[in-house]
């Protein structure tokens, strides 16, 4: 079991998958039918080819230090090299607003694009998310949703990656795995694309850390295997199946044994689960 942070900090809310932060909208966006979920023009190739200079250079190091961030299981990347490289589909628990680029330092995979709250790419850091690889997901919306998912289906065809939370949402520093929605495994299907599990945990800090930089905890990054879905099932039944295989799989390198987590593996409406306290959002500002 790693370290549980316990912090009553964030104001965890009530919905499993709801979000908590406000995003002050900067730019006015539509997310229809006719958006260019996946950008291919030359100048935004341009744009990000300089933007990955600055990423390497700059965000990269800012995360390590921010995080006091370590990583486990590369090994597996290189072990399981055949069965990624004609891309794969990343899942993890969604814990900190910078662990987007943490897993492309880990993962250091240049195709890999993240699935995305749409506010996000309306709000402050929204040049920062879309040209980190951020695809915004127009869930009110049923014909945007079918542009947007037949645009993903057809880049992870061509052999690049995709990171998806499957909790829905981010919760700073919470430590028990919440259930899974079955995007990931909808890609994977349509796809053929393996799922490679991943979760990010929790390390007590120092002194210094606790008290200077003011965080609850530090993180590590941990990869694990890629589980292929069965395609000798009703992909109906093989959904839910690989959902909750991935699931447990990330519960496990977490350090908690699917049985004992709180959560069911499988998203169905769940609400919060109260285990350590039933205050949250004591002293909250906004995210760091």
């Amino acid at each position: 079991m790693y370290f549980d942070p316990q912090t009553k900090r964030y104001p965890y809310p009530e919905n499993t998958d709801q979000h908590y932060l406000k995003v002050v909208e900067r730019e006015h966006l539509v997310f229809d039918e006719n958006y260019n979920y996946i950008d291919e023009s030359k100048s935004f190739k341009f744009k990000r080819f300089w933007f990955n200079i600055l990423l390497v250079t700059v965000m990269f190091p800012l995360t390590r230090i921010r995080m006091n961030l370590r990583i486990k299981g590369r090994e597996n990347l290189k072990k399981y090299r055949k069965i990624l490289e004609n891309g794969a589909i990343t899942v993890s628990n969604h814990v900190h607003m910078w662990d987007f680029p943490a897993l492309m330092f880990a993962l250091k995979e240049p195709s890999l694009k993240v699935l995305v709250w749409s506010k996000n790419l309306m709000g402050e850091n929204r040049k920062f998310i879309r040209m980190s690889g951020g695809i915004p997901v127009p869930a009110e919306d049923p014909a945007a949703m079918a542009a947007m998912y037949f645009s993903v289906v057809d880049y992870l065809r061509k052999g690049n990656w995709l990171h998806i939370y499957s909790e829905g949402s981010m919760w700073e520093f919470y430590q028990p795995i919440r259930p899974f929605k079955d995007g990931a495994a909808r890609f994977s299907y349509a796809c053929k694309k393996p799922i490679l599990p991943i979760a990010i945990t929790y390390r007590k800090n120092g002194f210094i850390r606790e008290k200077i930089f003011n965080s609850p905890a530090s993180l590590t990054i941990n990869i694990g295997e890629p589980i292929q879905p069965d395609l000798d099932i009703p992909a109906n039944e093989g959904r839910k199946q690989l959902t909750i295989q991935v699931h447990d799989a990330v519960c496990r390198l977490a350090g908690i044994d699917p049985v004992d987590n709180i959560y069911p593996p499988f998203f169905n409406n769940d609400k919060r689960v109260d285990y350590y306290t039933t205050e949250y959002g004591i002293g909250y500002k906004k995210s760091w």
